[in-house]
């Protein structure tokens, strides 16, 4: 049986110091180090997960991506740095099943009108689409980003929550208070 090797604290805080560096100057140094370290147990988890080669290596590379986007987001006092980039790399890997499973879908294209439809109907709807539309742009930001995740994306409020590095709370109350918004903005289209 092949024994797992753990971190030495050194080690952890190396690299712990290369994703602050990462996150407060743009150290593309710091960030090659990072990725030399991560990428390679990345493929290798995402191979032993089920992965081909070639959608492992791509999940890693993507992982890494959001490392060096998302730096400033690391918390050492919430997760262990490699804590935090393995839940990256299972969500990228989480979100790509759910594309294969599903196509990708313009939310905002709504469906044409079916055969003998009255033709005040299709107005109607899309004249409540056009206003739906509308009733989302006034949202606040992090209410929409919210809603287009869980309903346009299909995610998990526990998937937004890591993605966002959210409260799963927070994230249930944001998508709470912009339904009822939209409930209260729409409520002159509902039947």
């Amino acid at each position: 049986m092949q024994q797992r090797t753990v971190s030495s604290p050194e080690m952890t805080n190396r690299l712990e110091a290369l994703v602050e560096r990462v996150a407060q100057q743009r150290d593309r140094t710091a960030f090659v180090q990072l990725f030399e370290h991560f990428a390679p147990r990345l493929k290798a988890f995402m191979l032993r997960g089920g992965a081909d080669a070639e959608t492992a290596e791509e999940i890693a590379q993507e992982a890494m991506i959001v490392v060096w986007n998302k730096a400033a987001q690391f918390d050492r006092t919430r997760a262990a740095l490699s804590t935090w980039i393995f839940t990256i790399a299972r969500n990228k890997r989480i979100d790509m099943l759910r594309r294969e499973i599903r196509p990708d879908i313009d939310p905002l294209d709504m469906p044409g009108p079916e055969a003998g439809s009255d033709a005040a109907d299709v107005v109607a709807l899309d004249q409540a689409a056009t206003d739906l539309r509308g009733s989302i742009a006034q949202l606040p930001e992090e209410q929409r980003q919210v809603l287009q995740l869980a309903f346009f994306e299909d995610k998990s409020h526990g998937a937004i929550s890591a993605e966002l590095n959210l409260p799963l709370g927070t994230v249930k109350s944001r998508i709470r208070l912009a339904l009822a918004r939209l409930r209260g903005m729409m409520g002159d289209h509902t039947p």
